[in-house]
């Protein structure tokens, strides 16, 4: 896994001892911090250009050849209902793993690693008025704010393996 050094931190927070800890590596989209599970980080790299191939969802940017894997890029922004990103070299493209296929997510910056016991983790309120929530496994608190942890195999099946 590939983390820039000034980015982040894996002493930030610590967890209750004696509870099960998982952690996720948290990144801002806006003014929002979401996490992912750190196992299923495989890099973070820096925004490159990717190449658009017709007739998929309006949330992919496109897809990038990383060390010959064609990895398909999605813009958190836009894939929970927002303007597309206009990508720049501040932004970065965090590499995950969803059962056997890698997935690019486009996101503002990353911002830190946090461990989470799990008792730590709510469930989202029910009746939530900001769409579909189902890619939102839970909530946590850490000292940047409410951390809003992705589901992503919700958020990308992979039943179709021909759907990015």
């Amino acid at each position: 896994m590939t983390f820039a050094a000034n980015q982040i931190d894996p002493t930030a927070e610590t967890a209750h001892p004696g509870s099960d800890v998982r952690q996720y590596v948290t990144f801002l989209v806006g003014e929002s911090i979401y996490g992912v599970d750190i196992n299923l980080v495989r890099e973070i790299k820096q925004w490159t250009p990717t190449t658009v191939l017709p007739n998929q969802p309006s949330y992919t940017k496109g897809v990038l050849n990383l060390r010959g894997t064609i990895v398909p890029v999605h813009d958190l922004r836009a894939r929970f209902g927002g303007p597309l990103t206009e990508p720049t070299e501040t932004n970065v493209v965090v590499i995950v793993w969803i059962g056997t296929k890698t997935v690019g997510i486009l996101v503002d910056a990353v911002s830190d690693i946090i461990g989470v016991p799990n008792d730590d983790i709510r469930q989202v309120p029910a009746g939530h008025a900001m769409g579909d929530m189902s890619a939102i496994g839970g909530l946590v608190t850490s000292a940047a704010g409410m951390v809003a942890l992705l589901d992503l195999n919700t958020m990308f099946p992979t039943q179709d393996d021909d759907e990015f």
